[in-house]
C-alpha cells in the first residue's frame, strides 16, 4: 500500500514537472513573439525612427513585467507573490511559471498599441501609459473571462447558456490591445505631413520589407506557442489547436494576397490576422472552419486598413486597429458562430455570449484607453514636438540614428 501511494505521489510531481515545463516553454514562444513584434515595427517605420521602435518594445516588455507582478497579476487571479521563496517554490513554482507565460500576453498591449502610435509619441508618457493599461485595465477584462470575477461569466451562463469562450485570447488581447491603440492614435493625431488640407494622403512606405517579413515570421512561429499553450497543461494540449492555427494563416496569407494585390506588406500581415482570428476558437472548430475564419481576417485586414488610412484619415501607422482589434473581435464572434456542432465545432458556445462579451471587451478597451491617455494628454502631453517629429523619434529621444551613415 505504502509502495501504491508513494508510486501515485511519484506520477503526480512527474505531471506537475512536465506542467511546469510546457508553460514555461511556453512563455518563451510568446516572449520572442515580443521580437517579432520589434521587427515588424521596425521594419514598417521610417528609417529616422527604427531605434525607437527597438528600444520602445523592449522596455515596454520590462514596464509591463514590473506591472503584472506587483498589480495586475493578482487583480485578475487573485494571486500574489509577496511571500517568501519556499512557498513560491511549492509544486516546482508551477504559479510562477505561469505568471510567466500570462505575463507575455499581458505585455502585447502596448506591444500592440507601440505599432500605432510609431514616428510622434513622446517615450516617458507611453511607459507611463504602459504601467497603467497593463497594471490596472487589462487585468479587469482578463480576470473576467479567464477567473470569472464579478459573476459575468456565471450571469453569461444563466442567460445564454454559456459563458464567454476566448480560449487564446482574440478578444482579451487583441481586440483589447487593438481598440487601447485606436484611442491612443486618435488622441495623437496623424503624422505631419500625412494628410494635406486638400485631402491628399502622403505615402511613407515601409523603410524595410525584409525586417517587416522577419518580424511577421517570428511572430507567426511563436503564435502556435500562444495558441497551443494556452491549454496551460501537457494533458489538455490538443493538436485540433494546432492545426487550425496553421488553417487560419493559410488563409489569412492566401486572402490578404488576392485583396492586396500583392502588396508585401499586406501578405506579411495577413497570417498575423488569421492568428489574431482564430485564437479565441481554435480549440472548437473544424479545420475548414478555421481556414474561412482566417480568409475573412485577411479580407478584413486589408479593407479596413485601406479605409482607416485613406478614407477616415487615422495615421494608424501599423494599422493595429484593424489587425488586432477588428481581427480580434470577428474572431470572438466567429468561435460562437463556428464552434457550434451544426458547422463541424465542438460545440458548448453561444453566439449571443461571445457576441456580448466581444463587445465588452472593445468598451473596457476605448474606456481604459480614454482614461489613461486623455489624463496624459491633458498633463504632460503624448506627442513630440513639430521639430522632434522631423528629426526622427531616433535623434529626439534616444540621441542617435540606427545606422553610423546617418
Amino acid at each position: 500500500m505504502n509502495q501504491e501511494v508513494a508510486s501515485i505521489s511519484q506520477l503526480l510531481q512527474l505531471q506537475t514537472n512536465v506542467d511546469v515545463l510546457f508553460l514555461l516553454l511556453g512563455a518563451v514562444m510568446v516572449l520572442a513573439m515580443h521580437a517579432g513584434f520589434a521587427f515588424l515595427e521596425l521594419g514598417t517605420v521610417r528609417k529616422k525612427n527604427q531605434v525607437n521602435a527597438l528600444v520602445k518594445i523592449l522596455v515596454d516588455f520590462a514596464v509591463s513585467t514590473l506591472a503584472y507582478f506587483f498589480v495586475g497579476y493578482g487583480l485578475s487571479y487573485g494571486t500574489h507573490f509577496f511571500v517568501g521563496a519556499q512557498e513560491l517554490t511549492q509544486n516546482n513554482g508551477v504559479e510562477l511559471v505561469r505568471f510567466f507565460f500570462l505575463l507575455t500576453f499581458a505585455a502585447a498591449i502596448p506591444a500592440i498599441i507601440s505599432g500605432g502610435i510609431a514616428e510622434r509619441a513622446k517615450f516617458l508618457p507611453q511607459v507611463i501609459a504602459t504601467s497603467l493599461l497593463v497594471g490596472v485595465f487589462y487585468p479587469i477584462f482578463e480576470g473576467i473571462v479567464w477567473h470569472g470575477n464579478f459573476g459575468v461569466q456565471a450571469w453569461m451562463k444563466a442567460v445564454f447558456g454559456q459563458e464567454f469562450k476566448d480560449f487564446a485570447g482574440s478578444v482579451v488581447v487583441h481586440a483589447v490591445g487593438g481598440w487601447m491603440g485606436l484611442v491612443a492614435v486618435i488622441l495623437l493625431g496623424a503624422r505631419r505631413g500625412r494628410y494635406s488640407k486638400d485631402g491628399r494622403v502622403a505615402a511613407h512606405p515601409p523603410s524595410n520589407i525584409p525586417f517587416l517579413a522577419l518580424g511577421a515570421w517570428v511572430l507567426t512561429v511563436g503564435w502556435f506557442g500562444f495558441n497551443v499553450m494556452s491549454a496551460q497543461k501537457i494533458a489538455d494540449v490538443s493538436g485540433l489547436v494546432a492545426v487550425n492555427s496553421l488553417m487560419a494563416m493559410v488563409g489569412g496569407t492566401i486572402a490578404a494576397l488576392i485583396a492586396g494585390k500583392n502588396d508585401p506588406g499586406f501578405i506579411h500581415n495577413g497570417p498575423l490576422a488569421g492568428l489574431v482570428a482564430v485564437c479565441a476558437g481554435s480549440n472548437l472548430m473544424h479545420p475548414i472552419a478555421a481556414l474561412f475564419v482566417g480568409a475573412m481576417a485577411g479580407v478584413l485586414f486589408v479593407v479596413m486598413f485601406t479605409m482607416t488610412q485613406n478614407r477616415f484619415k487615422i495615421d494608424d501607422v501599423l494599422g493595429v486597429w484593424p489587425l488586432h482589434g477588428l481581427c480580434g473581435a470577428w474572431g470572438g464572434i466567429a468561435a460562437g458562430i463556428f464552434g457550434q456542432t451544426a458547422l463541424g465545432g465542438l460545440g458548448g458556445v453561444s453566439f449571443m455570449a461571445q457576441l456580448v462579451g466581444t463587445l465588452m471587451g472593445i468598451l473596457i478597451a476605448v474606456l481604459g484607453g480614454l482614461i489613461v491617455y486623455g489624463a496624459l494628454k491633458a498633463t504632460m502631453g503624448i506627442r513630440l514636438s513639430h521639430e522632434e517629429e522631423y528629426d526622427g523619434a531616433d535623434l529626439s529621444i534616444h540621441k542617435i540614428a540606427s545606422t553610423a551613415e546617418n
